[in-house]
């Protein structure tokens, strides 16, 4: 569900320069080609990148800012600070409580209106990272097409979600979930979530604006709309 080697086919689509354009059929399957984390290869010891196929392209956007925010709150540690929040466009981490001791209150933006949201998460020492397709898109024909790319046929995904939302103490684990579960789609999503319920929660809006929270969160969200509690 999430492939770093897939900037091949966002250059086709034209997310990176915002010269959007629908690619063919053909296009991508000639572009799909190109994929394949396996033929990513690191030399440790030179601390080396090798990509084995001619044209093959690595993108990192899809974990950057979760990596970053987990870096700076390595910083803030190191020198001594105890409180703190960064915010990064959708991706919130945060260094224990505020310094009074209470909890940050993070709102979840609402994708089908972005100058509101669906509720608020209070938390401590925890990333809080948002993807969805209303993010990043263009329109040609009367059709939406988002960012948010499924690897396994180079169109944007479509299979139920319009938002994904992570919980969790890793930055970088929280952006890599927040698209592979939007990807997945709720049902599928939902099952990842009850395998591995240790390390993230999440909140899933679905396509009737529906939401879907895991028990972890249902205490810490508020909301003015009715959710559902996805239980283990």
């Amino acid at each position: 569900m999430f492939d770093i080697t897939i900037y091949p086919i966002m250059q086709a689509w034209g997310f990176p320069t915002e010269n959007y354009r629908v690619p063919g059929k053909k296009e991508l399957k000639k572009l799909r080609g190109l994929m394949g984390a396996d033929h990513v290869l690191y030399d440790e010891k030179k601390q080396e990148v090798t990509l084995n196929k001619e044209g093959m392209k690595i993108d990192l956007g899809g974990i950057a800012k979760g990596y970053t925010s987990s870096k700076v709150m390595d910083i803030f540690k190191e020198n001594g600070i105890s409180s703190a929040v960064i915010s990064l466009g959708g991706n919130v981490q945060t260094l224990n409580g505020k310094p009074d001791g209470s909890d940050w209150r993070v709102a979840v933006e609402n994708p089908a209106d972005t100058g509101s949201y669906i509720g608020v998460l209070s938390i401590k020492d925890k990333a809080v990272i948002t993807s969805g397709g209303y993010e990043r898109y263009f329109k040609q024909d009367g059709k939406t097409y988002h960012h948010i790319i499924d690897p396994a046929n180079g169109y944007p995904a479509n299979n139920g979600l319009t938002s994904v939302t992570i919980v969790s103490d890793d930055g970088t684990l929280a952006d890599g979930l927040s698209t592979s579960l939007f990807i997945m789609g709720p049902e599928k999503a939902q099952k990842y979530w009850k395998e591995h319920s240790d390390e993230f929660d999440t909140i899933l809006v679905k396509d009737d604006g529906s939401i879907l929270v895991s028990e972890g969160l249902a205490e810490y969200f508020t909301s003015e709309s009715d959710f559902t509690i996805i239980k283990k």
